[in-house]
């Protein structure tokens, strides 16, 4: 706008710091519009071909603005949504996540996306497991991820842009109103009953070598994916549900709706659905966690539907139980919040249910045969051999390989983007490690989500085998050492040429700088335009093989039809003579 003879300038912060992000999505929405305009006029005038490219070029840009909307920008406003919500019980306001973001923007995005993300994967993981308890068909209105036909990018090319819409506003809906429901009424709820107990001391950003930021990344990647893929755990969680929903169907009489009218029937045949679903690849996957990434990422499994006795006011008991169901979650909400709480008045004095539950565990750990045989120099023998591979597997799988990966992360994207060339970077080893544990855990799922090469095969057979059946000559001999070599290389080659090379060919100090900060980052896309390079090559290779085959091969012998047609008119008593 322009006022007596200046220019008055708005800005937004937010834009500001993202605006080529911003600019790039407005550019791809304006060209599926025009996408959308052409391929309209080229029916019109009947451009077949060319109607057809124009309209594969709008599924290609529909689904890829879809992929960044459900990935990125759903998980995204979760992770913000929670941090709104839980402000008061970390003492926080909105001008300090405003003063966050502006400081910096990246992190504070990609810490709140990571937040929304593990949110996400986690109520997927919860409706799996009450999809194993609750009779099939009573959860229609979410989608099956154990649904064979289900196939996301498929809906994305067949389902119309105002139909996804729909569905994006109703899970954020969906998804906010748990939030609220589960972390800000209780902490209402807490501030008035408690008033001294909140806020929690919890400082996300920190300068300290041991940030809580680590500490709360290895809460949610490591200490309970550890819990929840133990059998016990996952069992009680599933017994719990179970006898709230046998509780709430015999109270409201919803039994039938809810467990259906043959329970042990049902339980029996959705465990060998769920047994012959997972015992196909992964034997050994049907009391983890590991079940519900493999739902959640292959997308195969048994689906159904079980007839049942509707009672009369149906409607209203449906009601009632969705109240009793949120009145269940606050309740449970306070329960976690409050923890702490029950710690002080307890005063750190916990009886010995605790140890002997931990010794359960371990015992459960142990081979079966070793168990049974009850000889104490047995059991010691076989827990201390189960114990020390079970150390050395950690030591290399959790700890050498996450600090390698995060230290290697750090030095190809967070020191060039964040640390100037007059200034030295500082590496902290524990958030390295920290950062490197939740790349291992992204890497293993893009490995096992994608098709199948050697590291896929080994980690599915490590998975397989277990704990129970671990095997650290096969660990060591085909997933550590070679993964250990590759990140050594990755790291000692770039250090080798910066710190060794380069300086014998007598460059200038400046010029030494340069590369020993940049190398990483090149030689990191230099790897990655040759993969690139090699995948368009054997692409081409495999396409010019296909088109040969479909034209000259018949059975297992190639024809030249046109040589052979050559041949027969030569052949021809009728055909003159050459």
């Amino acid at each position: 706008a322009w006022t007596a003879g200046t220019q008055t300038c708005v800005t937004i912060p937010f834009s500001s710091h993202f605006d080529g992000l911003i600019t790039t999505i407005l550019g791809y929405i304006l060209l599926a519009g025009a996408l959308i305009a052409c391929h309209a006029l080229a029916s019109l005038v009947r451009f077949q071909r060319s109607g057809r490219l124009l309209g594969v070029c709008y599924v290609v840009v529909k689904v890829s603005l879809l992929v960044v909307m459900e990935i990125g920008l759903f998980p995204l406003i979760c992770g913000w949504w929670l941090d709104i919500c839980s402000l008061e019980m970390f003492d926080a306001t909105l001008k300090d996540r405003e003063q966050s973001f502006d400081s910096a923007p990246g992190t504070t995005m990609f810490l709140h996306w990571l937040v929304g993300m593990v949110y996400v994967f986690y109520f997927a993981s919860f409706i799996l497991l009450l999809r194993e308890v609750l009779r099939p068909g009573v959860l229609w209105f979410l989608r099956n991820l154990n649904d064979p036909d289900f196939n996301p990018v498929q809906e994305m090319i067949h389902l119309p842009i105002y139909r996804h819409l729909r569905r994006f506003i109703l899970s954020v809906v969906v998804f906010g109103s748990i939030v609220l429901l589960m972390l800000w009424l209780p902490i209402r709820i807490i501030k008035l009953l408690f008033p001294t107990f909140l806020p929690y001391n919890v400082m996300l950003y920190s300068d300290a070598p041991v940030s809580e930021l680590s500490v709360e990344l290895l809460l949610l990647q490591v200490v309970l994916p550890a819990l929840l893929e133990q059998g016990h755990t996952r069992q009680w969680l599933k017994k719990l549900v179970h006898a709230w929903t046998f509780t709430a169907g015999y109270v409201l009489d919803l039994h039938s709706y809810l467990l259906g009218d043959h329970e042990d029937e049902d339980n029996q045949i959705n465990n060998n659905l769920a047994g012959r679903h997972h015992n196909n690849r992964f034997p050994a996957f049907g009391d983890g966690l590991h079940a519900a990434h493999q739902a959640i990422l292959q997308q195969g499994g048994p689906v159904g539907f079980r007839s049942y006795h509707r009672p009369a006011n149906f409607p209203l008991k449906i009601l009632l139980l969705v109240v009793f169901m949120c009145a269940t979650l606050l309740l449970a909400s306070l329960i976690c919040l409050t923890l702490p709480l029950a710690d002080v008045l307890l005063d750190g004095q916990h009886p010995g249910p605790r140890v002997d539950t931990h010794g359960s565990v371990e015992i459960s750990w142990l081979p079966a045969d070793a168990v049974v045989k009850n000889n104490n120099e047995f059991l010691l023998c076989c827990g201390c051999q189960q114990l020390l591979k079970t150390i050395v597997v950690a030591v290399m799988l959790a700890g050498l390989v996450p600090l390698l990966l995060g230290l290697l992360f750090e030095l190809v994207i967070v020191a060039p983007l964040r640390v100037p060339l007059d200034q030295t970077p500082l590496f902290y080893p524990w958030q390295d490690w920290a950062l490197g544990v939740l790349h291992a855990k992204i890497i293993a799922a893009i490995t096992l989500m994608g098709p199948q090469w050697w590291l896929k095969t080994v980690i599915e057979q490590v998975y397989a085998n277990g704990i129970r059946n671990i095997d650290l000559h096969f660990i060591v001999q085909s997933l550590a050492a070679p993964v250990i070599c590759i990140l050594l290389l990755a790291l000692s080659v770039p250090y080798t040429i910066s710190r060794g090379i380069a300086p014998l060919l007598g460059v200038q100090p400046e010029t030494q700088m340069l590369v020993e900060r940049r190398i990483y980052p090149f030689l990191l896309m230099v790897l990655v335009l040759l993969v690139l390079l090699s995948f368009q090559i054997r692409q081409f290779r495999r396409l010019y093989q296909h088109i040969k085959n479909d034209k000259y091969l018949v059975g297992q012998r190639l024809v030249n039809y046109e040589r052979a047609a050559g041949r027969k008119r030569s052949a021809s008593p009728f055909s003159s003579p050459p």
